[in-house]
């Protein structure tokens, strides 16, 4: 199990778009095994970089509000917001050399 924060439809502007953290959302499904598969990766970069980016989780079978509202179509899908904004978008499961290569901008 991930140890990433769950949110929902009902928590995500307190937990992600009112926060003044970098946020990146993991948009994922019970079902979907690419998500299984990237969630531990998920875990480590968060661990090792818990002073730059906090990771959430919400499930997008259970929040379909947000998932409709930021067009996820195709999932694992990743967000990151800043200030409230997504300011870097990632689609698909990769190992964690590619997704620490396309989050660099926010490890520094």
């Amino acid at each position: 199990m991930s140890s990433a924060k769950d949110v929902t439809d009902a928590t995500f502007v307190d937990d992600v778009l009112n926060s003044s953290d970098t946020i990146m959302v993991d948009f994922w499904a019970e079902w979907c095994g690419p998500c299984k598969a990237v969630s531990p990766i998920l875990d480590a970069i968060a661990s090792e970089h818990s002073d730059k980016i906090k990771i959430v989780k919400l499930n997008v079978d259970d929040n379909p509000e947000m998932a409709m509202k930021y067009q996820i179509t195709s999932i694992p899908a990743m967000k990151v917001f800043r200030g409230g904004e997504v300011v870097k978008t990632v689609i698909g499961a990769k190992p964690k050399p590619a997704l620490e290569a396309d989050l660099a901008e926010f490890l520094v």
